[in-house]
């Protein structure tokens, strides 16, 4: 008896050394690996905070909280414009490398993007924004580039102008339903902005608007997508922790999984409607149509999933973008009453009978205009951080700094597009840096900025494919305005919003721009 309880102890004595080396090696494994990152990793040397070097966990806290960019420049004017802002990735804001990572390069190939932030959700086609191989990409990029170019531009200007004054009667509805009160119209313009953008590339993207100006109020497709943003840096943050992510997706209630799968088949149902049109009209779908019908596995076409998931991803990327742009340049327009003077006068001059004047080809030969724009977008880029590329297997030399394959690369381009050794005064909204004559004038204090450091639309084979379309919404949003209303910041200025304070999660998060607005009296007899 007394040899069988030994033999107990002996086998619970064991069973209890083994659970303590597990234990022990479970809490030793984080500390030897923050250690191996600090003092082995080949991105050791590379500067940055240790904290951030050691572990992946300052990075997803900046993440999560929305003060990713701003924790970053904060790091880069401390320790320079190469950072490692975790143990495998190195961020930049160097100008060099926008060419090193984004354009192709003899004898090196693509940086492909990162499968933690691109990979497709589960049950979601593959699309034109997430297509990771290159063949993939530009077989659908080819397909949809004629809808995007000057050439096709000039047939879908009317569009534009159909939902640019309609934008122009409803803030006109507004103001002088405030006047009849005897008060002046204080607006909250972002949200029209957005209304604008979500309506114009509804009707270029699928024939149909969202009817956000029509009804002065979101469409729930687009209500959903922005109240799911924070959510997509939630799931890109546990792909960082593969047991975390499986142990999350087994945590989504049915009711969120139905939630996506409608919030997906609201476009399918949309470009399905398109697809079954008769009509033949010069939008975007129309230059998909005519090279062929979509057939699953025509490996020149796109498959109707694929479709379905690039016009959703472009919805976001061809509207949301543009009124962020538009938001912040507004923003700074009123908080800086002679640069919008100059703005407003500008365009009343050079269209002095009225808005029916205001055509596209105008617009792009104006001066100040193309330089508020170009300013509002280095200060305000919708996209303030470019999302990590992956060095190709061998490495690659980034910004003057040779780094091992598979590192994660990235632009900081909220850091760059502040920083004094490329723009003067970098914090400073300051469209005449922009001007020709201040390139050409070697007495003008931004004879020395180094403009080919801005890139809005990044560059290379996956640059923003809308950015022709984009330029023209935002010239013509911007003219029309300013010749229809007065603006001005609030009298209040507890009401200003500081662009600076926004929290960005992937997309910037939206805080009121509110601006005064009154009827300009020439406006008024047009009516």
């Amino acid at each position: 008896m007394a040899v069988g309880l030994t033999e107990d102890r002996r086998v619970a004595s064991g069973q209890l050394g083994s659970a303590g080396t597990v234990l022990v090696l479970l809490l030793a494994y984080p500390i030897l690996r923050a250690v191996y990152n600090l003092y082995f990793h080949p991105l050791a040397k590379i500067p940055g905070p240790r904290s951030w070097a050691a572990t992946r966990l300052p990075f997803i806290r900046a993440l999560l909280g929305g003060t990713i960019v701003h924790d970053i420049q904060k790091l880069h004017r401390r320790y320079g414009p190469v950072l490692r802002i975790a143990p495998d990735e190195v961020t930049f804001a160097n100008a060099e490398a926008w060419n090193d990572i984004f354009q192709p390069r003899p004898g090196c190939p693509q940086f492909l993007k990162d499968p933690t932030w691109w990979k497709p959700q589960p049950g979601v086609p593959q699309s034109l924004v997430n297509a990771i191989d290159p063949e993939n990409h530009a077989r659908m990029r080819k397909l949809l580039t004629p809808g995007f170019t000057p050439r096709a531009l000039r047939g879908q200007e009317p569009f534009l102008h159909r939902y640019v004054d309609l934008l122009v009667d409803r803030l006109r509805e507004t103001v002088l339903a405030e006047a009849a009160a005897g008060k002046e119209a204080e607006v909250d313009i972002g949200p029209w902005f957005n209304f604008a953008a979500f309506d114009i590339f509804g009707d270029l993207g699928f024939g149909e608007s969202f009817d956000c100006l029509q009804n002065s109020r979101y469409h729930p497709w687009i209500a959903l997508l922005f109240n799911s943003v924070k959510a997509a840096s939630f799931v890109a943050a546990a792909r960082y922790y593969p047991w975390i992510e499986y142990a999350l997706k087994k945590c989504i209630p049915p009711s969120l999984r139905k939630m996506r799968r409608d919030h997906y088949q609201q476009i399918a149902d949309k470009v399905q409607r398109r697809l079954n049109y008769e009509l033949d009209r010069p939008d975007i779908m129309s230059h998909v149509i005519k090279q062929g019908s979509p057939a699953e596995g025509d490996r020149d076409k796109m498959s109707l999933g694929e479709m379905n998931a690039t016009f959703m991803v472009l919805t976001t990327a061809g509207s949301e973008t543009t009124a962020t742009a538009l938001s912040g340049t507004m923003n700074y327009l009123v908080q800086h009453p002679d640069a919008l003077a100059r703005l407003a006068r500008e365009v009343r001059e050079r269209f002095p009978t009225g808005p029916g004047e205001i055509t596209l080809d105008a617009l792009r030969d104006l001066p100040y205009l193309n330089a508020v724009l170009t300013e509002g977008l280095r200060l305000c880029t919708p996209i303030p951080w470019m999302l990590p590329r992956r060095v190709p297997p061998g490495g690659a030399t980034v910004g003057g700094v040779w780094l091992p394959g598979n590192t994660a690369v990235s632009i900081q381009a909220y850091a760059l597009n502040r920083e004094a050794r490329y723009f003067h005064r970098p914090d400073s909204f300051l469209p005449e840096r922009w001007l020709p004559a201040a390139a050409a004038d070697p007495e003008s204090p931004f004879f020395g900025d180094q403009r080919d450091a801005l890139h809005p639309f990044s560059l290379g084979p996956r640059s923003c494919l809308g950015q022709h379309l984009a330029w023209a919404e935002m010239r013509l949003i911007l003219a029309k305005l300013l010749w229809t209303f007065d603006f001005s910041a609030p009298q209040d200025r507890a009401k200003w919003l500081k662009w600076e304070d926004l929290r960005t999660f992937a997309l910037v998060e939206k805080r009121p721009i509110v601006v005064r607005m009154r009827l300009r009296p020439e406006a008024a007899a047009l009516q």
